[in-house]
């Protein structure tokens, strides 16, 4: 789908409209384009075909790269994806295209990244800056990134106290799909502050002060969402393991209760095996009370051994 918005100004008012030509200073936004609408994009704004591909292979790294005069920026955005009835959150690339007189953005599914631009969420923008605009989609997504932190540093409040009451399989679980969740956000944060830092040391794009500046408030916004994802990925790794040892030692508590209790079980057991041989004259065998006796002395027996091991801390 291709979409074409460009900023006009209503007195003091900056207003982001939907165009229907691609006249100078628009956005292009394609999402899940068709080879149709890739073709004419590349053909009127005179991109190279493989810059508006790039984005669509889910396979792409965060770079940066330039032919012609147009400038390709490939950056990972955090999504959420379902399988099976599981929800992961993990990254796909967008790229931004940087043209003569047009910006262009390519992904191959939608992003709440830029439909915040297009409902007027982010102040000050415009599509007429591009150097600007593609820093504040820089800066909303790393904000998406702290977001989605926060959210999983709930999860993890909430899979430890399930943990405490119930210990089962299924929390464990969860936190395996959070911990792969974070490692996705760890390493695409990483890759995208490398795109921003070649941006400062190369710039590829004309900048002027106040973007330059903007940039290192994007630099700083994403590595706190990158120091953020590691910590939470260190805490999870703690509690994985910590939770693991936990449930391994009680199944151990619950293995050594039920052989303590086997062998309590065991004597009264063996006893009455002697006697139900019937091919002994066994003590006590032909006494009144006889069973009666017997029984006794097997409780009194087990009452003992059961004592010994309470006394012993064996359960």
């Amino acid at each position: 789908m291709m979409q074409i918005y460009r900023t006009t100004k209503d007195q003091e008012t900056v207003i982001t409209e939907k165009s229907d030509v691609m006249c100078k200073g628009a956005w292009i936004r394609l999402f899940e384009p068709s080879d149709a609408e890739l073709a004419i994009v590349a053909e009127q704004c005179a991109i190279p075909p493989d810059f508006l591909k790039a984005a669509l292979d889910e396979e792409e790294r965060p770079r940066i790269d330039e032919e012609e005069g147009v400038v390709l920026i490939v950056m990972d955005i955090p999504v959420m994806t379902e399988f099976e009835e599981i929800k992961t959150l993990t990254t796909h690339p967008l790229g931004i295209i940087i043209a003569k007189d047009y910006i262009v953005t390519v992904c191959s599914r939608g992003s709440q990244v830029l439909d915040d631009f297009v409902a007027g969420k982010v102040r000050h923008f415009t599509t007429e800056k591009r150097t600007l605009f593609m820093f504040q989609i820089f800066y909303r997504n790393a904000s998406y990134y702290l977001s989605h932190l926060r959210q999983m540093e709930r999860s993890i409040s909430r899979i430890e106290v399930e943990l405490h009451r119930s210990m089962k399989n299924e929390e464990l679980f969860q936190m395996m799909e959070l911990e792969k969740s974070l490692i996705y956000f760890s390493t695409s944060l990483k890759s995208n502050e490398a795109v921003l830092e070649r941006i400062l040391r190369s710039k590829p794009l004309k900048m002027y002060e106040e973007d330059a500046e903007f940039l290192e408030d994007v630099i700083i916004e994403n590595r706190q969402a990158m120091e953020m994802s590691q910590i939470y990925l260190h805490i999870l790794n703690g509690m994985t393991q910590a939770f693991a040892t936990i449930i391994s030692n009680n199944l151990n508590i619950v293995m050594k209760f039920l052989a303590s209790v086997t062998i309590i079980i065991a004597v009264p057991t063996m006893i009455a095996s002697f006697y139900g041989m019937n091919v002994l004259n066994l003590p006590l065998s032909d006494k009144p009370l006889a069973f009666e006796t017997i029984f006794g002395i097997s409780v009194i027996i087990s009452v003992a051994m059961g004592l010994l091991m309470w006394k012993k801390k064996i359960f």
